[in-house]
């Protein structure tokens, strides 16, 4: 499933609206289901209005009744290159905590190979209602 979840997000990281930072970032959700929802970042000149591609990904699957997920696939680098592991931010840690059980799989990929974590290994204690 690595590679349909890295086709997906190589085909939208084109799609990354990075003038400020020229980091571009994509994210592919799978679903429960099966099906897939990808993300791109979008920067903001007010820095705090920028959105992650990884929340743009659940933003999609959510906004569509989907609430289920089994792993994410995150891509990312300068001017669109993959030659690092690129982890989600903190923000969006706390947002597949909100969305997501322990066991939710975190897939990287540096051009090169996958890595592989679980939501509580990337957010060891994380905040939970």
């Amino acid at each position: 499933m690595n590679h349909v979840l890295l086709e997906r997000a190589l085909s939208v990281l084109p799609n990354a609206y990075a003038p400020y930072s020229d980091f571009c970032v994509a994210a592919a959700l799978e679903c429960a289901d099966g099906s897939i929802f990808t993300g791109v970042n979008m920067e903001n000149a007010s820095y705090g209005a920028t959105l992650c591609a990884e929340r743009n990904a659940f933003a999609a699957a959510i906004g569509t009744g989907k609430c289920r997920f089994v792993r994410m696939l995150i891509i990312g680098g300068k001017q669109g290159k993959i030659e690092h592991f690129c982890p989600p931010c903190g923000i969006c840690r706390q947002v597949m905590r909100e969305c997501c059980e322990d066991d939710f799989e975190i897939v990287l990929y540096d051009g090169k190979a996958f890595k592989n974590y679980t939501l509580a290994q990337l957010l060891p204690k994380g905040f939970s209602l």
